[in-house]
């Protein structure tokens, strides 16, 4: 049976108040598609507000390519995938084998705090289905709870766009917090890598990938999770 992979996207074009724009992060949608779709998963692309959700257009940049990406932009079906994403409120999680965030800055305002997203995550990781995150992506967990109560990472290890990494790009200022403090306010045990190196760290059925260097290490441990369940039911 092909895993049903839901792969989560913002809605959101705005990067604060900078006048810039924002969105995902190619290479965090487009490595990891790849890795789903060759391992023969069955892709459905969602976001908030469904339809074309925002390219955020600093990942389409020359020197922000890579194979995944070229290989994404002469992808005809990918595009019509992507513009056509399905409405998160139309989505029953219980369809579902596993989630996946990528980043770029827009999950910041709007993933945060969307109650179908926070719903599908709490839902998953309580049956222990896989739910996956990636360098900003990871803020969708801040307001995840488990079935006591309590923040969906405390005592969890995790890890994400560090705070070096955002001053580094000169956007510390920009964003409502700091990602990393954020986690590591909710009780998560966080760690890094040097900044822009691939991190990707497992707890579980819960991954978290540090930056865009670590999309492909994410994806791969959503299907190594995904193959544990398989084999246990």
């Amino acid at each position: 049976m092909k895993p049903r992979i839901l792969v989560v996207l913002t809605s959101h074009p705005e990067l604060g108040d900078t006048g810039r724009r924002t969105g995902f992060w190619l290479e965090e949608l487009a490595a990891p598609w790849y890795a789903f779709r060759d391992a023969g998963a069955e892709i459905t692309l969602a976001s908030p507000k469904g339809g074309r959700p925002p390219l955020d257009p600093e990942s389409a940049k020359p020197e922000h390519q890579s194979a995944a990406t070229r290989r994404f932009a002469e992808d005809e079906a990918l595009q019509a995938a992507l513009s056509d994403t399905v409405p998160l409120a139309g989505i029953d999680p219980g369809t579902a084998d596993a989630a996946f965030y990528p980043g770029g800055h827009g999950p910041l305002w709007d993933l945060v705090d969307d109650p179908h997203s926070i719903t599908l995550i709490e839902t998953l990781l309580a049956a222990g289905r896989p739910v996956a995150a990636l360098c900003h992506g990871p803020v969708v967990l801040l307001n995840a709870q488990d079935a006591a109560g309590s923040p969906i990472v405390a005592g969890r290890n995790v890890t994400s766009f560090t705070n070096a990494e955002e001053a580094s790009i000169g956007l510390s200022d920009a964003v409502p917090e700091l990602l990393e403090d954020a986690l590591r306010n909710r009780g998560a045990r966080f760690s890094s890598a040097e900044p822009f190196e691939a991190h990707a760290v497992r707890d579980g059925a819960l991954i978290t990938g540090q930056n865009p260097a670590s999309s492909a290490a994410a994806a791969r441990h959503l299907l190594d999770v995904v193959a544990e369940s398989n084999s246990n039911p």
